[in-house]
């Protein structure tokens, strides 16, 4: 009998080390992932660090130093996805373990997770924070029909037309539309938007969900002025939704 995948949701940006996991993360994902021997994570690194932290709340099937962790990124080949699936089909319970938020949304796990169906391995989700459907739910645009559209182009060019293209499609179908930006290029985003964009046009955007610092502001891209929002450097989310 094969084991178990469970998909384990991380925090949402960077906390002190010494703090104890949240409230964001339920206390029986943390039991569940405290008895995990095996994980397969973005970055080894940062596994240990969460390891860490559960370490504080819950007690680790085993010491840190002896819990298996194997990294899955992007520059992971799909040949070598079989290999990470083998202790599940030898009956070896996994954990598939995000860098921030859900594994496998905006996140290279999903390809694991679709082996993991075609080879019969049971795939459990835990629950925990996601930053797309939080910013969905506190932007007051449509949650009833919306799309995850991953980070736009660099090519300031490249990345206009792609912003008027989902401008277009959000007015036509009512539909929200969302993406994520590398956090030193918030600025340069916002300011495209600007000048891509009807100022009509309503813009969401969420900084530092689930931390202390966590905002979110709704506006007219019209009403967004210089300052409005610190954005350099903070993880954010973009939201629209065209009138």
């Amino acid at each position: 009998m094969s084991g178990t995948l469970y998909l384990i949701p991380n925090t949402l940006g960077k906390r002190d080390e010494a703090d104890p996991l949240p409230a964001v993360i339920p206390a029986d994902v943390q039991q569940i992932a405290a008895s995990l021997d095996y994980l397969v994570a973005e970055n080894a690194k940062t596994a240990r660090a969460y390891l860490k932290k559960l370490g504080q709340t819950c007690p680790l099937a085993r010491p840190i130093q002896q819990i298996e962790i194997r990294e899955l990124n992007v520059n992971t080949p799909e040949a070598a996805l079989a290999e990470l699936l083998a202790p599940m089909l030898a009956g070896r319970d996994a954990g598939l373990l995000s860098e921030a938020g859900v594994p496998a949304v905006a996140d290279p796990g999903a390809n694991l997770v679709r082996l993991a169906h075609a080879r019969g391995v049971r795939v459990r989700p835990l629950v925990g924070p996601s930053s797309i459907l939080l910013a969905v739910m506190g932007s007051g645009l449509n949650g009833q029909s919306f799309a995850f559209n991953g980070y736009l182009p660099v090519d300031p060019a490249e990345r206009t037309q792609r912003l008027r293209e989902l401008e277009q499609w959000s007015r036509k179908h009512r539909q929200t539309q969302v993406w994520i930006e590398t956090p030193y290029r918030n600025d340069a985003l916002l300011a495209a938007l600007k000048a891509s964009c009807a100022g009509t046009t309503l813009l969401s955007i969420a900084v530092d969900l689930t931390l202390p610092s966590e905002t979110i502001v709704t506006q007219p891209l019209s009403a967004w002025q210089p300052g409005r929002l610190e954005l350099h450097k903070r993880p954010a989310i973009f939201s629209i939704l065209a009138a």
